[in-house]
């Protein structure tokens, strides 16, 4: 008879926590401990022979330390005889480093994939990749969740009029802009970004009419928010009349919460659970926490019950 066990990393166990109480199945605490030295150690207080086990683990700063919580608790439950394993990673880390921008550097998301495989993951459910190639990487089944219906619903009810238009930040991100602007029928813009450097950009012309519009900004993270700031106060140069934001990732790296706090061309920035916010976010009004919780469990549902998952989104 076929067995769901849900185990929860140490980065995110308040989206863990609710995921279990949609699923109606208790969380296993994987009892993660560090020694002295900073080694990683776990231990699954659980019989798990046989049963189809799902981790839940954002891969979110500290990056490296919930990594290798993620690959050691896949070996453990591996050694456990796990039937199978799958990785629920809201966040996937390294996803930026998807290509060989420069010589000689890695392409750090395929090592990623190799070192989940080669820990024993029999299966990924992650949210909004930042890049789709990422799913070639893998030689196991990868799943790739959208957060847009929950983005959708609360636009449709908070936001969305016949005056607004959606913009992307950068090139990279049109097709993902082009999917809400077709879902609620507008139209949509793009921002023509120049990067400096590392975490550095410079928003330069609007490519589309935003004057006199109310400009949704559609992105996969934020990070320290440069690119985002800069495209709100191009969008107001060019005669916008209101500018939102969504992100799925908040991952809110140093400067990020001051420059969000202070930039007065941005009414709001919506984001979601996949990573928790600092304490220092949750006192900035502008900034709106939207749950995943119920998508994700429902992705883990049909897995478990091999269902089409594609269909959540149909």
């Amino acid at each position: 008879m076929k067995r769901i066990v849900l185990v929860s990393g140490s980065s995110n166990p308040k989206l863990a926590s609710s995921i279990s109480q949609f699923l109606d199945v208790p969380l296993v605490d994987p009892q993660i401990v560090s020694f002295a030295n900073g080694e990683i150690y776990c231990e699954i207080e659980k019989n798990v022979r046989g049963a189809d086990v799902f981790i839940i683990q954002s891969t979110s700063a500290p990056v490296n330390d919930h990594v290798m919580e993620l690959l050691i608790m896949i070996d453990a439950l591996k050694r456990a005889s796990a039937a199978s394993i799958t990785a629920v990673m809201p966040h996937y880390g390294y996803s930026r480093q998807d290509r060989k921008a420069c010589p000689r550097t890695p392409i750090s998301a395929k090592l990623m994939a190799d070192i989940l495989t080669a820990a024993g993951a029999t299966r990924v459910i992650t949210m909004d990749l930042h890049a789709n190639q990422i799913q070639g990487f893998f030689n196991i089944p990868f799943d790739n969740i959208f957060a847009s219906p929950v983005f959708l619903e609360y636009m449709k009810n908070e936001l969305f009029n016949e005056n607004t238009i959606f913009v992307s930040p950068d090139a990279g991100g049109v097709e993902r802009v082009r999917h809400y602007a077709k879902k609620l029928k507008t139209d949509i813009a793009m921002i023509d970004k120049r990067r400096t450097g590392k975490n550095v950009a410079k928003a330069m012309n609007i490519v589309g009419n935003v004057e006199g519009k109310e400009c949704i900004i559609i992105d996969d993270m934020v990070d320290t928010a440069g690119t985002l700031v800069e495209a709100c106060r191009a969008l107001k140069e060019n005669g916008a009349t209101k500018v939102y934001a969504f992100a799925t990732h908040p991952i809110f790296s140093n400067p990020a919460l001051e420059r969000l706090a202070g930039c007065e061309a941005l009414d709001r920035i919506i984001v979601t659970d996949t990573i928790p916010l600092a304490p220092e976010a949750e006192g900035i009004e502008k900034i709106k926490v939207l749950e995943t919780a119920d998508i994700l469990a429902k992705a883990i549902h049909r897995t478990f019950n091999n269902d089409s998952v594609s269909s959540l989104f149909i």
